[in-house]
This record gives C-alpha cells, sequence and structure tokens, in this order.
C-alpha cells in the first residue's frame, strides 16, 4: 500500500492481487463458499480500497483499514438482503475460527484494546462498531441516551487509538 500511495503503480496492482485473495477467504467464512455475491462483494472492496486508498494513514496498520472496508460492504450487503444469519449455538465457534492468521492477530489486537477499555465502553464499541448497531440500538440496550453513546463511543476509539500511537512511538 505504502508503494502503491509513492506512486508505484506495480505495486498497487499488487496489492489488489494478494487482497482478493484474502478478501474471498473473508466473504466465503462468512457467506458460504460458492456464494453468487462473493465475487461481487470482494470486486466491491477492491474498488473502496482504491478509491479511498487516499485516506488511509500510514501510520496505522494497513490490515484492519483494509478489513473495516470489507466489513462495511458485507453488512451493506446482508442490509440489502434484510437477511439475519442463525446458527446452532452449537456451531457458534465456526463462527470465530479464523484460518487466516493475519486476521487472528488482528482480532488478538482489537482485544486487547478494547480490554483496556472501561466495560460499558468496550461494550458500546463493539456493540456499535463490530456489531452495526445504530446509535439509537445502542441506546437503548444500554440504558443511555444517543448523544451518551455517541460521545462514548467517540472517546472510547480516541483512546484506542491514542494507545496505539504511545506503543508505536
Amino acid at each position: 500500500m505504502l508503494r502503491g500511495l509513492a506512486g508505484e503503480a506495480s505495486a498497487h496492482g499488487e496489492l489488489l492481487t494478494l487482497m482478493s485473495r484474502y478478501l474471498r477467504g473473508y466473504f466465503g467464512r462468512r457467506l458460504g463458499a460458492g456464494t453468487a455475491d462473493m465475487e461481487d462483494l470482494v470486486q466491491d472492496t477492491l474498488l473502496a480500497i482504491h478509491l479511498k486508498r487516499e485516506t488511509y494513514d500510514p501510520a496505522q496498520p494497513f490490515t484492519p483499514w483494509a478489513y473495516m472496508l470489507a466489513r462495511y460492504k458485507l453488512l451493506d450487503h446482508f442490509r440489502r438482503q434484510g437477511a439475519r444469519t442463525m446458527v446452532p449455538l452449537e456451531d457458534a465457534g465456526a463462527l470465530f475460527a479464523t484460518e487466516n492468521a493475519e486476521e487472528g492477530a488482528v482480532r488478538r489486537d482489537l482485544g486487547k484494546l478494547l480490554g483496556g477499555l472501561p466495560a460499558h465502553q468496550s461494550q458500546l464499541l463493539q456493540d456499535v462498531k463490530l456489531t452495526g448497531l445504530s446509535m439509537e440500538e445502542a441506546a437503548a440496550k444500554s440504558g443511555m441516551s444517543v448523544s451518551a453513546v455517541k460521545v462514548s463511543v467517540h472517546r472510547g476509539l480516541k483512546s484506542m487509538a491514542k494507545r496505539v500511537r504511545d506503543a508505536d512511538g
């Protein structure tokens, strides 16, 4: 990504080719192998990476940024379909299985960052940013006002970003 941002066109092409493999795995685990929509989601995400590459902060890890775009594309896909996946509790472990070591590392790092926040703030961030609840839904779930949820989520993100910057510096 950094070489591509520096103007090296071949590096940008390599990045998109490499990301397409990771994204197929990412979407395949969430949609099921052979799903017709998987390739559309891969292409939509690659396009988003290309179009939003100027918003990437080189001081931050690339993988979480890219998977954030993929997650948004997946959530948009689910919203368009109006689908909610139901999985028997016995099979819940499969939802959290990681075949991709990079994705597992991101999940572990995110867990550490969330663990450094107060419990209520961590839960709000998980509800809003990871689960995809709206601010209104998170407010109803937590018994807080919508504005209090917004402030708490914003402060939590700010605190996590500061901890990442401090760890890198």
